[in-house]
């Protein structure tokens, strides 16, 4: 039986995202998007619109349209890449085999006979994807769609309005090591930027935590390479899915990485080469970090991440 539920990972940019969603590429129990879903929409507008670009927030259609032209506003922009001009895609060697003319076919066909709601949509999105990935790796105990977005946290309301019962797997990693990766960008933010947007994140996703205890989850990437098996025996708990193995590396549509670049900058997760990206940053950029985000940072157990030293905080 084909799932309805919908599970989302969120993070702050360079946060540990893409590393979560790969590993759980492999889970039996999940139809894992190939890609960040980024299912934003032209028409999102909020107070909110400044922080993040529109493509990594909850879509919002139109009143009046049709199911074609909801398919086209979707941003999905890696994913239609590589199917538009595979050899301008960073993906172009993933090896995917979707026509898109297909994909579009199945998302307007599932929509028939059912109201154009945003979640019937998004189901619709999902659905489309899978049901015309020919190659795609199936156990055929799929039970939710699982998707990445960064900085999804900002919605989590309207995704629990869509999907009562789905989940937010809310994903934070140091502030040092988050923007040490991000300003090897081609247009990077500016430190005060990042560090602000990185507080809003954690702090929203404070808040959901305590709002949505049993839904919205909150990993920290830290946990995560430290002791990968944990950290993900715990998740799936809180997912309602069985634990499996397959979670421990790093996978592509079933297939072991040998590292996570180019789905994010973060290539090999490692507590040791955490630890080197953060110190690669001057005393002076992590001293203004440190003095802008150190609530969050208390609030989450980063305080002495770093200790105004060039010691590994890890010794601390």
């Amino acid at each position: 039986m084909e799932p309805r539920k919908v599970f989302m990972i969120s993070a702050m940019y360079e946060n540990g995202g893409n590393t979560t969603h790969r590993m759980l590429d492999g889970h039996p129990e999940l139809f894992v998007y190939p890609f960040e879903s980024q299912l934003g929409t032209s028409l999102v507008s909020d107070y909110l619109t400044s922080y993040v670009p529109f493509k990594y927030r909850w879509p919002e259609f139109p009143l009046g349209g049709d199911v074609a032209n909801d398919y086209e506003l979707i941003f999905d922009e890696e994913m239609k890449v590589r199917l538009r001009t595979p050899d301008r895609s960073k993906f172009k060697h993933a090896d995917m085999q979707i026509d898109e003319v297909n994909r579009k076919k199945q998302f307007v066909q599932y929509m028939q006979g059912k109201p154009r709601t945003r979640a019937r949509l998004l189901e619709a999105f999902f659905h489309s994807t899978f049901t015309s990935w020919k190659n795609v790796h199936t156990s055929g105990k799929e039970r939710a769609w699982l998707g990445y977005s960064p900085v999804m946290v900002l919605d989590t309301e309207k995704i629990f309005a869509d999907f009562p019962d789905g989940h937010v797997i809310h994903v934070v990693r140091n502030p040092y090591s988050g923007y040490s990766d991000t300003i090897k960008r081609p247009f990077p933010i500016s430190l005060e930027r990042y560090t602000w947007t990185w507080n809003l994140c954690q702090h929203m996703a404070l808040t959901y935590a305590e709002k949505h205890p049993m839904n919205f989850h909150i990993l920290r990437f830290e946990d995560l390479i430290a002791n990968p098996k944990t950290a993900m025996q715990k998740l799936c708990g809180q997912l309602g899915i069985s634990y499996s193995d397959t979670c421990l590396t790093p996978s592509w549509n079933g297939v072991v990485l040998k590292e996570v670049y180019p789905w994010g900058t973060i290539r090999v997760p490692t507590p040791e080469v955490n630890v080197a990206t953060m110190n690669q940053l001057s005393d002076n950029e992590k001293s203004r970090i440190f003095a802008l985000s150190v609530v969050m940072q208390r609030l989450l157990g980063y305080e002495t991440f770093w200790a105004g030293t060039k010691t590994s905080p890890l010794a601390a």
